[in-house]
């Protein structure tokens, strides 16, 4: 069986370096809040290309840190609208609801599964005042409209960028392209921890000393609490072992692009449709194909030894949690989720595994 990811197999990429790194910190007697937390924020923040990087337990947590540090600042507050993409995991809507925001849902484009750029400012109110970008799938959403919308209408430019690290827009990374921006480190991201980890990068130095409170119970200070805070850490373990991960992203997603190349080179099946797709603004965290019987696809598949994924069976405004907006109709997204299939992509596949999902996907009837 070609799995979908081995997580395994991933860390096993490194093994004797994370095992070392875990070691050292074990031995340390130093579990949180540490040298290899300090040493992570550094390198992942010039990594990214901004002034700051504050750690924290999970991307939902960046995602919520951010929303509730512009709250505590006076720059949003209860009722305020944040454009976000329909199509999109739910933690970035909880991270909008949670804060006593309001989430307005624009639609992607279906060529690219991004937010229809042509779309927000129609979306614009006067309560409006932050787009929230989601680089789904690892593949770059801004654009220099949206860039320009924001700038018009006053409106913080936030970036999701859980599943795009290492992307690219001209000479920036995703993550660096806003005022702000949240970071997973779920382990099955291109940049993984063994666990759940998290970070924000800005180069807002108010911003930043804020979530760095907020995220430590609301306390800058040791028993001295400005805000009614979170606990939000990231350990010492977890910052140890992305210090080394670090070091091979580049190298680890070009091996995704080198995949994902193939794929849109020799994937010729008529009933299966292929994002349009530019290498150097995706990192291929997830590669997407979309097919009208993506379910008896799945079977086949699963029946001819390849593990595949569906991101997602679900969108945001039809799960129960938000049964409020259960009757709303978002019909592209929608299409979306009723078609999606997520192929294997990761740099521990061989080309001979990438070969046979090709050549069984084209035999596919």
């Amino acid at each position: 069986m070609i799995k979908y990811l081995s997580l395994q197999s991933i860390t096993a990429l490194h093994d004797t370096e994370i095992s070392t790194a875990v070691e050292r910190v074990i031995r340390s007697g130093w579990y949180l809040q540490g040298q290899q937390n300090r040493l992570f924020e550094e390198n992942y923040a010039q990594y990214i290309g901004t002034k700051h990087c504050i750690t924290c337990g999970n991307g939902l947590d960046a995602l919520f840190l951010i929303l509730r540090a512009y709250r505590e600042l006076g720059l949003l507050k209860e009722g305020d609208e944040v454009i976000v993409p329909a199509n999109t995991y739910i933690a970035t809507i909880l991270s909008i609801t949670e804060n006593q925001l309001t989430p307005v849902l624009v639609e992607p484009d279906i060529n690219t599964l991004e937010i229809d750029e042509q779309q927000i400012e129609q979306a614009i109110t006067p309560r409006t005042r932050a787009v929230m970008l989601v680089h789904l799938y690892g593949r770059c959403a801004y654009t220099s409209l949206i860039s320009d919308i924001c700038q018009r209408y006053n409106l913080l430019l936030l970036e999701d960028n859980a599943q795009a690290h290492g992307c690219q827009y001209g000479e920036k990374r995703t993550g660096s392209l806003g005022n702000a921006a949240a970071h997973s480190f779920y382990p099955g991201k291109n940049l993984g921890a063994l666990g759940d980890a998290g970070a924000v990068t800005t180069d807002d130095e108010q911003l930043t000393q804020t979530i760095q409170s907020l995220a430590n119970y609301g306390s800058a200070r040791k028993y001295e609490f400005t805000f009614k805070g979170i606990n939000s850490r990231m350990d010492e373990i977890q910052a140890a072992v992305l210090n080394v991960k670090l070091q091979y992203l580049n190298e680890e997603n070009q091996r995704r692009k080198m995949i994902a190349k193939a794929y849109h080179e020799d994937i010729n099946n008529l009933q299966i449709t292929l994002t349009k797709d530019n290498d150097r603004d995706n990192v291929h965290h997830i590669f997407p194909i979309l097919c009208p019987s993506r379910n008896r696809l799945q079977q086949y598949l699963k029946d001819s030894g390849i593990e595949t994924m569906i991101h997602y069976p679900i969108p945001p405004h039809q799960q129960q949690a938000y049964k409020e907006w259960n009757e709303r109709h978002y019909p592209i997204t929608e299409f979306i989720h009723q078609q999606e299939l997520s192929l294997p992509c990761n740099p521990t596949m061989t080309d001979e595994e990438v070969q046979f999902i090709i050549d069984q996907i084209n035999k596919y009837q």
